[in-house]
């Protein structure tokens, strides 16, 4: 973590220098006439994408909540290891590791053949595959996140918080204004309620839920199916004699039903999902009044010959399962040929089963994926057409979510020996788990090739960082303090593209170099595309951070040496950056060009959204591709 760069202050680091000229929010300050962007709904979507614009006091966010505060307890829980990288980047995820539960290993139940009216354990899964992430997967309470994410936004310049209790009736798009098009009615929800006001806006965001006006204001529609079944879900304190309470358990009764347990942080909470009725086809499942005693005795009944002593039940909810997602996640229709002004993200366009534990880890991802886009726009750095990318690479991935969360739960649902996995010797349980790893980790996402995810070209150069997936991370060791570290942890949520530059073998980086005859054509060369766009008054990081990455162990190299981009002055004092040079582990932790599939002899440029997903790999030689595909992206930065 860096701080003291425009000076010393005291205090918290994590509390950063206020903005001037930021938005009052006294006790009886007016609602903004205009903002740059304004988020329907502070859910997991909304705050994520809230968390990201705070940074960019400049541009002007507003995000609105319908309920009078944040949720305290209930709703989503999983947290994906994709999702945890995201969380380092916005500065939290060592105080998530700290505070949750790890879900280690995932434990199998079903009838036991001697017994089929009793469970057995049929065996257990490591949850998170080896070297598929540095980071857990997690349980934590969704008020808990919200509250992380609220904290990141207080603390930012902008200090931005969510109007609360207020909700959008209505949006409407002017096509021929250029600036603040979007008019966007908001409703009262507190004490003056039904009173309504109105907010011009460039862009809205609808992270507003299932039932999103945002959604059904640009003639949206989720469509889909449901399975007719209900399911009940609680998270309880309870003592029991069921010996895996503690891991993630999936259980399968012949007669009765499934039951999914997660444990929760805390060490004593945990969370079940209990299988309850069929649905007729016509059917609600608010009609059949369901309660939290009928789930109590459901899952005792499945989890037989083991018993659950309930002591309290913190949360309950009786839900159907569904499957349902939106044609298009903008307000552009298709065949329209213009830029869109509206978007929708989380279960505003994609909705399913929890049990997967996919829904508020894709809809954040789905505003990480949109905010850096938002701002480059906002910042004058990229043209609007940029935010079309949007749509395109995001219902790839609902789909995505949809298709295998279906499949999923029709397992989920079927007795045993009645679904289309339940071949061989190993249950359907277990091969669909194992086969689905990549994808409930968050894994599995891969953009596909447009101006923003280049051709496979030179993929060979780094096969283990697959272009359109996102950047995994590998130990290294930082040169200036010999820190050992996640090369991943370096990049922040700041809207900043990542070059990292590879050195091949024996490159120390001595003047004539390949990393310094980079080094100094990136900073000193009018094609040069942070010569290009990086305005003249900001850091020369700015808009494109180069790291460098060397074969040698950190006794090897002289840092004296390193080029000047490498060791950059920035700030208002112009003090010296330490931070951008590293090499591999010394300590045999692992060695990120072995891990990775780095060239050794020739070495290779990675270069990295600010979404921490592959956009290209290039030889380090490469300066025209390199300068094309950027130009292909930003705009040249305004004189000053």
């Amino acid at each position: 973590m860096q701080f003291y760069v425009d000076g010393f202050r005291g205090g918290d680091p994590d509390i950063k220098n206020a903005a001037p000229c930021r938005r009052d929010r006294s006790a009886h300050a007016p609602l903004p006439e205009k903002v740059d962007v304004l988020i329907a709904g502070s859910g997991p979507a909304g705050l994520c994408l809230a968390a990201q614009l705070s940074q960019f006091p400049e541009i002007e966010t507003m995000i609105v909540e319908r309920s009078p505060a944040n949720i305290e307890k209930g709703k989503a829980d999983g947290i994906n290891t994709r999702t945890m990288e995201m969380f380092q980047a916005f500065g939290f995820a060592d105080k998530v590791k700290r505070e949750t539960y790890w879900v280690n290993q995932t434990s199998f139940w079903m009838p036991d053949p001697k017994n089929p009216a009793h469970i057995k354990r049929i065996g257990r899964v490591q949850d998170v595959s080896d070297d598929s992430s540095e980071m857990p997967h997690i349980l934590i309470n969704q008020a808990r996140l919200h509250q992380l994410f609220l904290d990141v936004m207080k603390n930012s310049p902008s200090r931005l918080e969510p109007d609360y209790n207020l909700s959008v009736r209505d949006v409407t798009i002017d096509p021929t204004a250029e600036e603040y098009p979007v008019t966007v009615t908001l409703e009262d929800t507190g004490v003056n309620w039904g009173e309504t006001f109105t907010v011009r806006a460039n862009y809205v965001v609808g992270c507003d839920g299932a039932r999103s006006n945002v959604r059904e204001a640009i003639g949206g529609k989720l469509e889909g199916d449901a399975a007719h079944q209900a399911w009940g879900v609680m998270d309880i304190l309870a003592n029991t004699d069921f010996p895996d309470v503690r891991q993630k358990c999936l259980i399968a009764s012949a007669k009765e039903g499934n039951v999914l347990i997660l444990p929760r942080e805390g060490g004593y909470l945990f969370r079940m999902y209990v299988e309850l009725d069929k649905l007729n086809a016509d059917e609600r499942v608010s009609s059949r009044n369901f309660t939290k005693d009928d789930m109590i005795a459901a899952a005792n009944r499945i989890m037989n010959p083991y018993t659950i002593d309930v002591k309290e039940v913190v949360w309950w909810s009786i839900y159907e399962i569904g499957h349902r997602m939106t044609n298009r996640f903008d307000d552009v229709p298709a065949g329209e040929d213009r830029n869109p002004r509206v978007f929708t993200a989380g279960d505003a366009c994609h909705t399913h089963s929890p049990k997967a534990g996919q829904g508020m880890n894709v809809s954040m991802q789905d505003t990480f994926n949109l905010g850096w886009k938002l701002a480059h726009v906002l910042q004058g750095r990229a043209d609007a057409n940029l935010l079309r990318s949007y749509s395109a690479e995001r219902l790839a991935e609902a789909k995505r979510l949809v298709e295998t969360d279906h499949q999923w739960a029709r397992i989920m649902s079927a007795p045993p020996g009645e679904s289309e996995l339940d071949k061989g010797d190993e249950p359907r349980f277990v091969r669909q788990f194992k086969e689905n790893l990549e994808f409930t980790g968050g894994l599995a996402v891969k953009y596909e090739e447009s101006a923003l995810v280049a051709a496979p070209v030179h993929q060979a150069l780094a096969t283990g960082q697959e272009i359109g997936r996102r950047f995994h991370s590998a130990p290294v060791v930082r040169l200036s303090d010999a820190m050992q570290m996640q090369l991943g942890h370096a990049a922040e949520a700041d809207g900043r593209w990542r070059i990292y530059a590879f050195a091949g073998s024996g490159d120390s980086s001595k003047p004539g170099s390949a990393i310094h005859k980079l080094s100094d054509w990136l900073e000193n060369d009018a094609a040069s595309p942070v010569v290009k766009y990086t305005p003249p008054s900001a850091d020369i990081d700015a808009v494109l951070d180069l790291r460098a990455v060397f074969q040698q162990t950190f006794e090897d190299l002289a840092y004296e040496e390193m080029p000047s981009l490498l060791k950059p002055l920035k700030g208002k004092l112009g003090l010296q950056d330490y931070e951008k040079v590293f090499c591999v582990d010394h300590k045999g932790v692992g060695d990120i060009f072995d891990m990775r599939g780095i060239d050794r002899e020739k070495g290779c440029m990675i270069i990295v959204r600010p979404d921490q997903y592959i956009a290209n790999v290039l030889p380090l030689d490469a300066y025209q591709e390199l300068s094309e595909f950027f130009d292909q992206i930003l705009l040249p930065a305004a004189s000053e």
